[in-house]
């Protein structure tokens, strides 16, 4: 095991029945950086990080996260993680404050109860019941319950669904002062934004295995990155791709003059690379499939998943 990965998965499987979820999904994410995994529902990635927290068996593959199998992981590697789930609704009637002291007692090394209360911006709402509070500090409290154990760790799931863009920015603020503390994440959300906002790669998932890892901004590769430059001339609209795009431009102005007609000039996002990419990948034929290691296996229960 690499001591600077935080996860290595290789040649990861999980089968429903005659559906594989997961089909040969390869992965690493290093110590201390944030990897937000994107795909369309169905595509395994759920699946996936359910394995690696160590709540659901996989079929085959290898995994190693923090250097151990979560299949058999124990006590000790539990206390080593935090997961923010999509949602929770633990313990309503407890004040806020409550709830991070009592869940601090479950770690050997908790972080200051208080300290993750200010961290998370919720000190003026301490005594607040859980209940009451609005979408965005709920959420702020489940990531309050998710580090207070120290993790070195932390796996967020769809993180900021149904906030409104203030309370967006503002978690996504909590999430950088975590990095850099140097907590490892693995993030899965749907918002491009997101991703293209707080991780420093980003991993597409398609039909169980990752079709393209690299940061936000090399995401896809160069071609993909190419500037189209379009025009009208001679009454049709023409296009350019162009590594260049002034370049193109001059030249259009040169030949048409200053005013070039209906000129633009478009690069592309992360949204239009993240499509392109799942499009290739469901256009490509389907890889050779591994023979199945075992047998499908249920889910942990949560009773297992404590042990």
């Amino acid at each position: 095991m690499d001591d600077n990965l935080a996860v290595r998965v290789t040649g990861l499987q999980k089968r429903y029945g005659e559906k594989r979820a997961v089909d040969g999904l390869d992965l690493a994410v290093a110590r201390g950086e944030i990897v937000a995994v994107l795909g369309p529902n169905g595509a395994g990635k759920t699946t996936t990080v359910e394995i690696l927290e160590g709540y659901r068996r996989r079929d085959g593959g290898d995994v190693r996260v923090l250097g151990v199998d979560p299949q058999t992981a124990g006590r000790d590697w539990r206390a080593r993680i935090g997961i923010v789930l999509q949602t929770s609704n633990d313990l309503a009637e407890a004040t806020v404050a409550e709830l991070v002291h009592h869940f601090a007692r479950y770690y050997p090394d908790p972080r200051d109860p208080d300290e993750v209360i200010d961290a998370v911006g919720l000190r003026e709402k301490a005594r607040t019941r859980s209940r009451q509070l609005s979408g965005g500090q709920r959420r702020r409290l489940d990531v309050a319950l998710g580090i207070v154990g120290r993790p070195e760790l932390l796996f967020l799931d769809e993180p900021t669904t149904g906030f409104d863009p203030e309370a967006r920015h503002a978690f996504w603020s909590l999430i950088r002062g975590l990095r850099a503390d140097g907590t490892t994440i693995l993030l899965t959300t749907h918002y491009l934004e997101e991703a293209e906002q707080l991780a420093d790669r980003v991993a597409v998932v398609n039909a169980g295995r990752v079709v393209a890892v690299d940061t936000p901004a090399d995401l896809g590769g160069r071609q993909a990155r190419k500037a189209v430059v379009r025009w009208t001339e001679g009454g049709a609209v023409r296009e350019e791709r162009t590594d260049t795009p002034a370049a193109v431009v001059a030249a259009l102005a040169t030949r048409l003059g200053t005013e070039v007609p209906g000129l633009q000039v478009l690069r592309p996002t992360l949204e239009d690379v993240y499509l392109g990419l799942i499009a290739d990948a469901e256009a490509a034929p389907a890889p050779a499939t591994a023979p199945d290691a075992v047998d499908a296996a249920p889910a942990l229960t949560a009773t297992e998943a404590a042990r």
